[in-house]
């Protein structure tokens, strides 16, 4: 077994398809004070542009309703194909003080790979 065995092959998408996030990424987040940093890489570098067109700002708000009203930050990150996002005041307070299952936001990347996307 390889680091790569579990990316899965490159294939073309079809506009209008649904898909999961973790059809084109893979994900690592974590706490930073209130805020929670994910990254989402993309398994391959032509699905780079994916990331960027599908998780905005109003995808992040969407995903996090109810839970923080932002602001919602996302940046490219061309050298590694991909996209990092800062999620502000989700975590009541912090990690220190949260009543959070997932106080550090750990998880919250691993969550975010079963949502749905659909293709423009």
């Amino acid at each position: 077994m390889t680091a790569t065995d579990h990316i899965p092959e490159k294939r073309t998408f079809t506009s209008g398809e649904w898909i999961k996030v973790e059809d084109i990424a893979h994900a690592r987040s974590g706490d930073k004070g209130d805020m929670v940093n994910i990254a989402f890489i993309a398994h391959h570098p032509e699905y780079h542009q994916l990331l960027k067109q599908l998780i905005t700002p109003n995808k992040l708000a969407e995903w996090f309703k109810g839970w923080t009203e932002g602001p919602f930050e996302v940046w490219s990150v061309p050298g590694v194909s991909a996209i990092n996002c800062l999620i502000h005041s989700v975590l009541q307070g912090g990690g220190a003080i949260s009543l959070r299952l997932d106080a550090q936001g750990k998880a919250l990347g691993q969550v975010l790979l079963q949502a749905p996307l659909q293709i423009p």
